[in-house]
Order: structure tokens, then C-alpha cells, then sequence
């Protein structure tokens, strides 16, 4: 009776597994179907989070602070890309990428940014170049990030701060990123490639209030030049103000050191404001994982009712790569405004890629 009634029960539970398999098996032949995002490569994550500590007073202003701050040498982001492959050598792509704040958890560069406001577009690349529409990083900051050694840096790149930082007069108006931009990069000719961003308001009754970037890059071996020309007719609160820009520099990799150059001006047509921006640096490997990182600019601002005015800022720093992904640097700035005490900052921080 015993012996049957087990044999009852493992026949029971022998069913039991079967189904749950043959359910296990169906589940997953119905995951396994590829959609049309899974036809090439998958979607990726990655960014890179960085944070610093610094003790800062710019030239003018009243008292320094000491701060924490996220970013530093880079602005802290994540981001999602992908794309598929439509053959032909035609392809979907998209990306989707967001400012945040690590010393805080908050997104943003500051309250006003939105989820994706580092870039968030979607396009085409194809045989003759590449298509994005959406919210794009500007291609004037790409080429200033490139004429300098410290890079995107809004806290320690001379060239940069001088062009948005607000503490330090920024010569540049708008942001580094554009919203509703439609672009075109063409495709690399004898090192040559061009690219145009068109930006169209997307305010009610600022029709006609757009932006327009014209960028050509050169490569060749160890030299890199970049020109850059924008016109800027709608800014975030200052719908009415206009303005165009030049950019022109290069960079020349000679190994033992790499060398920037780069000269920027100005024309702030509704204010009658202009400014020449003047920027030389150097990036000497000090090691094999480690570099000494030197930069100045100088901005040379004319502004009606006498209003002139020189900033000469100057940052000497030390980039040390603990591994391909990780790296800690140490910076001082010096700033000096046109009759007004000079200013100090001397900030540490790390980074860390994925």
C-alpha cells in the first residue's frame, strides 16, 4: 500500500516538473524572439561619475568658499545609446544622455536641467555622414574641449570658464547644449569633416529666434585644427539677445608633449558687447599613467560706457590614472580681473568611467 501510493505521488510531482518546464522552455522561446531594437547591438550603459573638493575665490569677488562639488574636470553624466543596423551601410541610432549631481543624488547640472539634458536625440548614420534630431551638445564646446588639456572642465579649463562660467563673466551666450537641433556630419574626407547644427526655437511667438552652428575639423597624424562659427538668437531667459562666434585653434601631438592653441571672439550684436579670447596649453606626460596639465587664456571684453575689461586665468594640474577607468588629478587656478584683487582656487578630486 505504501510502495503504491508513493509511486502515486512521484508520479504527481514528475508531472508537475514536466509542466513547469515545458512552461519554462515556452517563456523563454517567446523572450528569445528578437524585436527590432535586438537585430544588431545592444543597447549600452555607461557615463562616467566624478566628484572634487576645492577652495575657490575668482578674481572680484567678495569671500572664496570651500566646496563639494560634483564633476570637476568632467560634469558627472549616464547614458543610454544604441543602434540598429538597417543595411546598406545604413543604421538607426539614438542616445539619451543625463547630467547628475553625485555629492547630492540630484539630476541636473543645477534645478533647471531636465532628465536629458546632456543630449537626447535620435538619427541615422549612413555612407555620406550622420543625421541627429533632438537635443545636442553644441559643437563649439566639442572643439573648445578640444583645443584645451582640461577639457569640458566648467570649474578649472581657463578657455571655458571664460566662455560660460558665470563667476567669471562668461563670454558666451546659451548653453553648452541646444534643444530642438537638427545636425548633419558629413562624412571624414582627407581628414577633413564638416558639421551643421540648426537649432529652431521652441517657444510660442519667438518664431524666426534660432540657432546656427557652421564647424569644420581637420586630422592629420599628430595635428588637429578646428574652426567653429555659431549665431545665437534665443538664450535661456534673454529671448531678444543675438550673438556670433568664432572659434579657430589646433592642437599638435608631439609625444614627449601636446601642444593647444586656440583664439575665440565675440559679437553680442543687441548689447553692443564683444570679447577676444586668447588660449595656449600643454599636456606633458609625466609618467606612463600620468600627466602635467598647463593652461592660460586671456579675454579681452569691450562693453560700452567704458565697461572694458582684460581676465587673464591661468590652472597648473596633475592627472594621475590609478587604472584605464579611474584617475585622481590635483589643480590650482589663478584669476586675475582688470582692476580687481586676484583670485585663487586649489581643488583635488577623482573619476571614474563605465
Amino acid at each position: 500500500m505504501r510502495t503504491d501510493r508513493s509511486l502515486r505521488v512521484g508520479r504527481r510531482l514528475a508531472s508537475r516538473c514536466l509542466a513547469i518546464a515545458s512552461i519554462s522552455i515556452w517563456t523563454g522561446v517567446v523572450h528569445a524572439q528578437p524585436s527590432s531594437a535586438d537585430l544588431s547591438a545592444p543597447i549600452q550603459l555607461y557615463g562616467l561619475v566624478g566628484t572634487h573638493v576645492a577652495q575657490s575665490k575668482v578674481s572680484g569677488a567678495p569671500q572664496g568658499s570651500v566646496i563639494l562639488g560634483g564633476g570637476g574636470l568632467t560634469t558627472s553624466f549616464w547614458g543610454l545609446r544604441g543602434k540598429e543596423d538597417l543595411g546598406g551601410g545604413y543604421a538607426a541610432i539614438f542616445v539619451l544622455e543625463s547630467f547628475f549631481r553625485p555629492n547630492t543624488g540630484q539630476m541636473g547640472r543645477n534645478s533647471t536641467d531636465g532628465l536629458f539634458s546632456r543630449n537626447a536625440y535620435v538619427g541615422f548614420t549612413t555612407p555620406y555622414g550622420i543625421f541627429r534630431f533632438g537635443e545636442q551638445t553644441t559643437r563649439t564646446y566639442l572643439n573648445q574641449i578640444l583645443l584645451n588639456p582640461f577639457g569640458s572642465s566648467v570649474v578649472f579649463s581657463p578657455l571655458v570658464v571664460q566662455s560660460y562660467t558665470t563667476a567669471y563673466n562668461n563670454t558666451v551666450v546659451g548653453d553648452t547644449v541646444w534643444a530642438n537641433v537638427a545636425s548633419y556630419e558629413s562624412a571624414t574626407y582627407m581628414g577633413l569633416t564638416g558639421t551643421v547644427q540648426y537649432g529652431v526655437s521652441g517657444t510660442t511667438g519667438h518664431q524666426g529666434k534660432d540657432d546656427l552652428g557652421l564647424n569644420l575639423n581637420y586630422e592629420n597624424g599628430p595635428l588637429q585644427i578646428a574652426l567653429s562659427t555659431q549665431r545665437v538668437r534665443m538664450a535661456v531667459n534673454m529671448p531678444n539677445v543675438q550673438q556670433y562666434l568664432y572659434l579657430a585653434g589646433a592642437t599638435y601631438n608631439a609625444n614627449f608633449a601636446k601642444f593647444y592653441a586656440a583664439l575665440q571672439t565675440t559679437n553680442t550684436t543687441t548689447t553692443e558687447v564683444g570679447s577676444h579670447t586668447y588660449e595656449l596649453g600643454l599636456s606633458i606626460p609625466a609618467t606612463l599613467t600620468s600627466a602635467v596639465l598647463v593652461e592660460w587664456a586671456m579675454t579681452r571684453r569691450s562693453a560700452p560706457k567704458n565697461q572694458d575689461s582684460i581676465r587673464n586665468t591661468a590652472s597648473v594640474g596633475y592627472d594621475y590614472y590609478l587604472s584605464k577607468r579611474t584617475d585622481v588629478y590635483a589643480v590650482y587656478s589663478y584669476d586675475k580681473l582688470s582692476g580687481k584683487p586676484s583670485g585663487s582656487t586649489y581643488g583635488v578630486g577623482m573619476r571614474h568611467t563605465f
